[in-house]
C-alpha cells in the first residue's frame, strides 16, 4: 500500500470511530437519531475541517470526497442499530474517543507535512484534527469538553503527533511510524484513564500575604 492510500485508510477507519464517538455521545443525551448524525458528523469531521481551513486546503476534505459523510452516516446508523440489541459500557465512548484521537493526531500530521509546513505546525495541525471534534462533540452534548478536563487528552495527540513527525524526520517508513504514533496516542490515553495521570494544574492564590 502506497503512502497516500494508507493514511486515506486512517482517515476514514478514524472518521468511523469518531462518527461511533459521536453517535454514542448523543445516544447519552437521549437525542432523536437526526441529533445523533448531526453529533456523529461534527465529531468526525470537526477537527479536520479546521485543520483545511488553517492550511487553506480547498476544497475541505469532506467536500472534496463525499465518501467521508457515507461513512459517517453509516457508522452513526449501525451505532444506533447496535446499541438496540446491546447496551455498550460507558468506557466504550472513552476507548473510541481515544482511537480516535490517536489516529487523527496522525493524519493531521502527516497532511500538515504534505502541505509543506514546519514540523511545529505539522505537530499542531495533528493535535488540533485529532481534538477539535471532541471538543465540538462535548459542547453539542452538554459536556464538561474532555480537552478541558486535567485528565491527558491534547497532551497525548501532541506527544503522539511529535513522535510521527520525529520518526518521518530519521526516515521511517510510513508503515511503522504512523501506527507507532497512533499507538502513543492511544495508550497514553488508555494509561491517564487507568491511572488518572493529570497534567500538573496552576494554581494562584488570589488573596494576598
Amino acid at each position: 500500500m502506497n503512502p497516500a492510500s494508507l493514511i486515506h485508510a486512517l482517515d476514514l477507519f478514524g472518521i468511523a470511530v469518531f462518527a461511533v464517538s459521536g453517535a454514542l455521545s448523543a445516544g447519552r443525551k437521549s437525542m432523536d437519531v437526526f441529533g445523533v448524525i448531526v453529533v456523529a458528523v461534527v465529531t468526525a469531521t470537526g477537527g479536520g475541517t479546521i485543520r483545511d481551513v488553517l492550511l487553506d486546503r480547498h476544497p475541505v476534505f469532506w467536500i472534496g470526497d463525499p465518501t467521508y459523510l457515507v461513512v459517517i452516516l453509516v457508522a452513526a446508523i449501525a451505532t444506533v442499530i447496535f446499541t438496540r440489541f446491546q447496551r455498550p459500557p460507558r468506557v466504550s465512548l472513552l476507548v473510541a474517543d481515544a482511537f480516535g484521537l490517536g489516529l487523527f493526531s496522525i493524519v493531521g500530521a502527516r497532511i500538515a507535512l504534505e502541505a509543506g509546513a514546519p514540523i511545529l505546525i505539522a505537530v499542531l495541525m495533528g493535535a488540533i484534527t485529532g481534538s477539535a471534534g471532541g471538543l465540538l462533540r462535548d459542547i453539542l452534548c452538554a459536556e464538561i469538553p474532555l480537552i478541558l478536563r486535567r485528565h491527558i487528552y491534547a497532551v497525548a495527540s501532541l506527544i503522539g503527533a511529535t513522535v510521527y513527525v520525529l520518526l518521518e524526520e530519521v526516515g521511517l517508513a510510513l508503515t511503522i511510524s504512523a501506527p507507532v504514533g497512533a499507538a502513543t496516542v492511544f495508550l497514553l490515553r488508555l494509561a491517564a484513564m487507568k491511572w488518572n495521570l493529570q497534567v500538573p494544574s496552576f494554581i494562584l492564590d488570589d488573596e494576598d500575604p
